[in-house]
């Protein structure tokens, strides 16, 4: 099952490759994140503290349930880093399964018309307006390698308004931030997304990804979720394929 969810979750070519292929041990990897005790001197031999990402407590590996270890180690293997949302959220794995299967359908279904550089430009749009950090950052890198357009999501985060948008992306983010405001929604909507080729399903699609993102938002904004290093330069250059050989 992990194997199925992990190919669908992220795909090998998303993430730069930047750690070594995966251990046979799920129990290795890095320590948990922790706050650094108050006060405490290190001597220039110690190692740094561990990142902050989360103000509940991160589950180190082997306390966790197999499924969910197996996960993690996939994804970090394909993609060459763990995205920290899959560290946060296993602090209830039950909700991890929960959020991840969810996720899965909306982000990685092969129906409809949204292609996944849309997908994840709705998510960019609701989030800013969210204000959540994690969100904004992590997926405007995705949108960045999907779409090979590496200025749009950072024009849609200043003010998608004036962002260099085609007609039919204008569209799915002026639905899409309907939804997220809780506007009334009207016929109008659905004409306006009829005129630039979706249908009513299309609309579910866009609305669905404003709603779970906004349940998202709000987890990151509970938790202090921050967002891994890795995502801020991601598709921003083209990567160098030599390094790949």
């Amino acid at each position: 099952m992990a194997s199925k969810l992990v190919s669908k979750l992220f795909r090998p070519h998303v993430f730069t490759q930047l750690a070594s292929p995966r251990s046979g041990c799920m129990f290795r990897g890095k320590a948990a994140a922790a706050v650094a005790v108050v006060g405490t001197r290190h001597s220039s031999s110690d190692p740094p503290p561990p990142e902050k990402i989360s103000r509940y407590p991160i589950p180190y590996r082997k306390d966790l349930p197999y499924d969910i270890v197996e996960l993690m180690e996939e994804v970090e293997s394909k993609g060459g880093f763990l995205p920290n949302v899959f560290k946060v959220l296993s602090h209830r794995p039950a909700e991890f399964r929960a959020f991840f299967a969810y996720y899965n359908e909306l982000m990685n279904k092969e129906t409809g018309r949204l292609t996944k550089a849309d997908r994840e430009l709705i998510v960019v749009a609701t989030s800013i307006h969210n204000k959540c950090l994690y969100c904004v950052v992590s997926h405007s890198a995705l949108h960045r390698i999907y779409s090979k357009k590496p200025t749009l999501s950072d024009q849609v985060i200043v003010n998608y308004e004036n962002a260099e948008l085609s007609p039919r992306e204008r569209a799915i983010l002026d639905f899409a931030m309907a939804v997220c405001r809780c506007d009334t929604i009207t016929e109008q909507h659905f004409k306006s997304l009829e005129e630039v080729g979706f249908d009513h399903e299309d609309a579910w699609d866009i609305a669905a990804i404003a709603a779970f993102f906004a349940m998202s938002n709000r987890l990151a904004h509970l938790t202090d979720m921050r967002p891994n290093l890795e995502f801020y330069n991601m598709g921003r250059v083209p990567r160098d394929k030599s390094k790949d050989k």
